[in-house]
């Protein structure tokens, strides 16, 4: 199954793939028109991880996935594993454009092995889905055409097998929206060639249910621990106040308005504990999809219930 619900183009799910310094990360900074991601300035991957952005472009909502460590041939097969899981957790229920980012006027085997990601992260049918984006377009002297025409038969084969369909950007001119906007307007005729509808599989089915159940219970589990800590505040400031109203009963006059300005104080700070506890918690209910995101479905639950604890995700 290739396809899933229709889509309008409201909203623009992109999936960038590509080897360390092919310029995914500038490309995905250029696309949503801000420093969003970090940018490897030469080969130096910045970063290993899958990350996700959102932001508005040419009034649709676009989300970005950058997949920066699944082609880093230093990190073990567990982690690539877990960064394939998380760039399709990220990416759910689908993306609508899966981008293959080449620096122009190379490709090497480094570049088809990118490609060869593309079908084994995303599926058999993702091609349908997969389009080519040359960077570095201010090096390209009489457009990219010309750049294709004479590519070697490798290049080719590639831009064959996914429908020749090609864009080129210049990242030295991110305020150039132009390209932007050409590169929507052949992602909306990749989609419309697909019948309207953004891709998706089995897998991508899968996790969205995944996803949702995870959210649903992580939510579940935020309001627990909510109301065990306000109750345990409770219980705190109960016994101190109690304590300061027996003593109040042997007091004397002028003692007793010191005592009930100290009982003031320690209602105050009672109240002010229990509004931040529950805003910590009520700020976490709102980040549930970026946490249940991060952790495979072969991960224990429990790695994403400690979260509140130290607000990231100890892999063992």
């Amino acid at each position: 199954m290739a396809s899933s619900k229709s889509t309008d183009v409201s909203m623009s799910r992109i999936a960038l793939v590509g080897k360390t310094g092919s310029g995914k990360s500038s490309s995905a900074n250029t696309i949503l028109g801000r420093d969003a991601f970090r940018s490897a300035v030469s080969g130096y991957s910045v970063t290993r991880e899958c990350s996700k952005e959102t932001g508005e472009v040419g009034g649709r909502e676009v989300t970005i996935v950058d997949t920066p460590g699944l082609f880093d041939t230093s990190l073990s097969e567990e982690t690539v594993k877990r960064e394939i899981a998380k760039c399709v957790n990220m990416s759910a229920p689908g993306p609508h454009a899966i981008i293959v980012v080449i620096k122009v006027g190379t490709f090497t085997e480094e570049e088809r092995s990118a490609v060869k990601k593309v079908e084994e992260i995303f599926g058999k049918d993702a091609k349908k889905y997969t389009m080519i984006l040359f960077t570095h377009g201010d090096k390209v002297k009489g457009g990219i055409e010309k750049c294709v025409e004479e590519a070697g038969e490798d290049l080719k084969l590639i831009l064959n097998t996914f429908g020749n369909r090609y864009h080129i950007f210049n990242n030295m001119k991110t305020n150039d929206r132009i390209q932007v906007c050409k590169l929507f307007e052949k992602i909306d005729d990749m989609v419309a060639d697909n019948n309207g509808d953004f891709y998706s599989n089995y897998t991508y089915q899968k996790v969205s249910k995944m996803l949702e159940e995870r959210e649903s219970k992580l939510k579940e589990v935020y309001e627990k621990k909510l109301q065990e800590e306000v109750e345990a505040l409770k219980s705190k400031y109960d016994e101190a106040l109690c304590a300061l109203l027996a003593e109040n009963l042997t007091l004397k006059r002028a003692e007793k308005e010191g005592r009930n300005r100290q009982r003031e104080r320690t209602l105050m700070r009672r109240d002010n504990h229990i509004q931040e506890t529950k805003r910590f918690y009520d700020g976490l209910k709102k980040r549930t999809r970026y946490v249940v995101e991060q952790v495979p479905d072969t991960e224990d639950f429990d790695i994403v219930g400690r979260y509140p604890e130290t607000l990231s995700l100890k892999w063992n």
